[in-house]
């Protein structure tokens, strides 16, 4: 079985350690401004196989990634999100979500978009505070 996280980072990298490392999502996902995953970088498939100072690392990781994306983008919530049954690496989905957004309120998950479904107001761009914000964070442990 050919695993897509171990032959590319998973979207575009924002930080990489030994442990872990922090993507910001790209494709048709992309569409929501923030996404990001953090993703621990070996074949590990439930948080419960970890040890408690990985567990503890790849949690403090999720929590600096809110921290700077909530401070960066000021969404209206945050979804956090431990899903998937094929990919055999632990991820954590990290998801500000704002009014304006393709699917607000329900999950981003709950039905196919398109970019022309986007509201005009909620442009995407190419702005990189939220990523420097990200990167910074992880940086600073």
């Amino acid at each position: 079985m050919v695993c897509e996280l171990c032959n590319n980072d998973g979207g575009e990298l924002l930080f990489r350690d030994a442990k872990l490392r922090v993507v910001a999502v790209t494709g048709a996902e992309a569409a929501y401004r923030g996404f990001c995953r953090v993703i621990w970088n070996v074949h590990t498939k439930e948080i419960t196989d970890l040890t408690r100072d990985d567990r503890n690392r790849f949690m403090d990781a999720v929590y600096r990634v809110e921290t700077a994306l909530r401070s960066s983008l000021e969404p209206d919530k945050m979804n956090i999100a431990s899903l998937g049954n094929m990919t055999p690496h632990l991820h954590w989905h990290v998801i500000p979500r704002f009014q304006d957004d393709a699917t607000f309120p329900k999950p981003i998950w709950a039905r196919a978009f398109t970019p022309t479904d986007m509201p005009p107001s909620a442009t995407l761009g190419d702005s990189t505070k939220w990523k420097e914000a990200v990167r910074f964070a992880l940086s600073a442990r």
